[in-house]
């Protein structure tokens, strides 16, 4: 599917550009593909495909190289947890906002953040926060305008059921004023009604899931 350096999915717009991702994949990537040995496995059910939309969008998050604003309804496709775990361990500095029930779900990796000293920040409400986006190396210049950023937002939830079950699109824009409303809306989401997960809470999480964490108390202030 989409290709960042050219498809049919991407236009250019001067400096920006908008790669369009559809899903479903036909499968989930192999990991032992992408290493240098490949994959030596006789019949392996896992596709070798680079330039599948999921082997794309982790190349975007792969590239990060200052900063990994995420806000994301549920996250549980260990594939994408995995890239920002690594972003995060370079040097990335890499936030989370997140639903406070999907947190509680099956197979959700916002421990695996959290355990990793990553900022994670949740709704606290009755209601759903149901956004999808991520901006990476957020700039913003004097008049506003972002440079060099790149966004996505689409119905894509980071979850294996959106990769290979459902019929999903992932828009990425590099550049462009419309990444500015973006930034500006996590923003005002981390200073709004978010709360940071507590000490209790993660311990009740920690419980549910019966498994220890070495959970800590995140900073209120995630600007």
């Amino acid at each position: 599917m989409g290709n960042c350096l050219g498809s049919e999915t991407t236009a250019h717009l001067g400096d920006s550009f908008v790669d369009v991702l559809f899903f479903p994949d036909p499968g989930m990537p192999c990991k032992n593909f992408h290493m240098d040995k490949g994959c030596t496995r006789k019949n392996c059910k896992l596709i070798h495909d680079q330039g599948s939309s999921l082997m794309t969008m982790l190349e975007y998050l792969k590239n990060a190289k200052k900063t990994m604003d995420i806000c994301v309804f549920t996250i549980t496709c260990d594939e994408i947890a995995n890239a920002v775990l690594d972003a995060h361990a370079r040097g990335v500095k890499v936030r989370v906002i997140t639903d406070d029930d999907q947190i509680k779900g099956k197979g959700s990796d916002i421990l695996k953040f959290v355990d990793a000293g990553i900022p994670v920040r949740d709704d606290n409400a009755r209601t759903y926060m149901h956004h999808k986006f991520c901006v990476i190396d957020k700039k913003i210049l004097l008049n506003g305008i972002p440079l060099n950023s790149i966004f996505h937002v689409g119905s894509f939830n980071w979850s294996r059921q959106a990769v290979v079950g459902n019929a999903e699109n992932l828009v990425i824009h590099k550049g462009g004023p419309i990444i500015g409303s973006f930034i500006l809306l996590h923003g005002s989401r981390n200073q709004a009604k978010l709360t940071s997960l507590s000490q209790a809470a993660l311990t009740s999480i920690s419980r549910t899931f019966g498994r220890n964490t070495s959970a800590r108390r995140l900073n209120d202030s995630l600007v």
